[in-house]
């Protein structure tokens, strides 16, 4: 549920630092009569007083964000507290966290600078981004903030500044302990991880300030108190020292559109994009400006006005394609499709097999990023809507309905042999089409005490449809 991350060695860091700073004065010392010793430590106090100043400016608006959770991945419905981290970025009251912090969660508390605990409302999550954007609404006591009240507000700065090399501090509750602070540097500002994640809208900031579970959703601070980032993902056993921040400009823009609308409305065309250098897949294009359509979305507005993969985009509605021959441009390209007029017929230019095409298709409402949820209890399996953005493969295979999204063990379902990413396509040869299908038959059948206590499953795994006989006689959700 929550961030992942690496370990930073800060001693090791500051002697380091230290040692540079020494050098850099040797010179200096003998020029103005001080010792080489005297100027290294007035340096390193210069330093930290650098460092805490600019902490200051952050520290009181720094957040321990405490959600409880509900969690269906195991085969049943569980709830859990959760850890994370959020900053506050207005006097009324807004905090700014990642979505994977409070996405599931039915209740959330906030432990702000004073040890005041107070009670959070969700106003907008965005998956794809993986912000997300808090209201305090009262103390957890439920006595409301006076009218007058106003919350300390962290300083945001300008992401498109920053520069390999600067010294920033990961803000955050790391493993539930609250306001911590750990160093590094900026190791790249436009670090690409759309490859195998749903986060394809934006560059990140690589850091190897430590960013452990816990951090998430906490700032990314440069030496001037400026929030700079929004720290999210670390790499835990895989690497040392990397750990990765959506830029602070790309968080201003999602607040916004999170109180305007509650979520961010993105225009859906079908196309998918490739770079025409890819180094990750060793796929190479010949050509000097656009950008590669991997792949068409069957049933989509670009697929139905006859655009194909392997054709190269060049333009959108008279602007030429800015970008598009790296990985790290792909991001600005997929956000101008994104931001098209929903409804409204663009003109896309396209280049196959040398000639020049023009299309002019029409932009739907991107559908949410992820289904729903429902607990079986009864049979010891949960399930989930399918959805062409966060299981496309399962959507490959059928565009509506529901698959299994978890197996509880020991259980009914494991032992009639279903599995994760099933999809159910009936119940006792009744169709599923929908989420309120299986809600409505789960409920008709483990209500109906007369009846023998199985049911026929029809499943569709890897292609193929399957039948299992599902025995419930032996209530597991009573072990619990």
């Amino acid at each position: 549920m929550d961030a992942r991350y690496g370990m930073v060695k800060n001693g090791l860091f500051l002697a380091c630092f230290s040692l540079f700073l020494s050098c850099c004065c040797l010179f200096q010392g003998h020029d103005s009569g001080s010792s080489p010793g005297d100027i290294s430590n007035k340096r390193n106090l210069d330093f930290e007083g650098i460092i805490q100043n600019a902490k200051s400016k952050v520290f009181p608006a720094l957040v321990f964000i405490k959600p409880i959770c509900e969690e269906f991945s195991t085969g049943e419905k569980r709830q859990q507290e959760v850890f994370g981290s959020g900053v506050i970025i207005s006097e009324d009251g807004y905090v700014v966290t990642n979505n994977h912090v409070v996405e599931k969660a039915i209740q959330i508390n906030c432990v702000l600078f004073d040890k005041d605990q107070y009670a959070a409302k969700i106003v907008g999550l965005d998956p794809e981004t993986d912000l997300a954007l808090l209201k305090i609404e009262s103390k957890s006591d439920g006595a409301s903030p006076s009218n007058a009240m106003l919350f300390p507000v962290a300083p945001l700065g300008d992401s498109d500044t920053i520069q390999e090399g600067q010294f920033v501090m990961a803000l955050g509750s790391p493993f539930g302990f609250t306001r911590s602070i750990s160093l590094g540097i900026i190791s790249n500002v436009h670090r690409y991880i759309g490859f195998q994640t749903q986060y394809k809208y934006n560059t990140w900031i690589q850091t190897d300030a430590a960013i452990n579970p816990g951090n998430s959703g906490g700032p990314l601070v440069n030496t001037d108190g400026m929030i700079i980032g929004v720290n999210t993902l670390g790499l835990v056993g895989l690497a040392e020292g990397m750990a990765f921040s959506i830029p602070v400009n790309v968080v201003k823009d999602v607040v916004e559109r999170l109180k305007k609308d509650g979520r961010v409305l993105r225009a859906w065309t079908g196309l998918h994009l490739q770079a025409l250098k890819d180094f990750q897949t060793n796929t190479f294009t010949p050509g000097e400006k656009g950008v590669l359509i991997q792949n068409v979305d069957s049933d989509s507005p670009a697929q139905k006005v006859g655009i194909k993969s392997g054709d190269i985009l060049i333009s959108i509605n008279g602007e030429d394609v800015q970008g598009g021959m790296y990985v790290e441009e792909l991001p600005e390209i997929r956000s101008n499709l994104a931001d098209l007029v929903i409804g409204n017929p663009a003109r896309v230019r396209v280049l196959r097999n040398g000639e020049t095409l023009e299309f002019e298709l029409v932009p739907l409402l991107k559908d949410k990023f992820e289904g729903a949820d429902f607990d079986c209890r009864r049979w010891s399996f949960t399930v989930k809507e399918i959805s062409k953005f966060s299981t496309p493969d399962l959507y490959f295979l059928r565009n509506e309905g529901i698959y299994i999204q978890g197996v509880r063990y020991p259980g009914n379902a494991n032992n009639a042999g279903l599995q994760k990413n099933d999809i159910i396509l009936s119940i006792d040869e009744i169709p599923i089409n929908s989420l309120a299908d299986i809600e409505r038959i789960y409920e008709e059948i483990t209500s109906d005490e007369d009846r023998e206590k199985k049911v026929v499953i029809k499943v569709l795994r890897k292609n193929y449809p399957r039948l299992f006989v599902l025995d419930y006689r032996h209530d597991y959700s009573e072990e619990d």
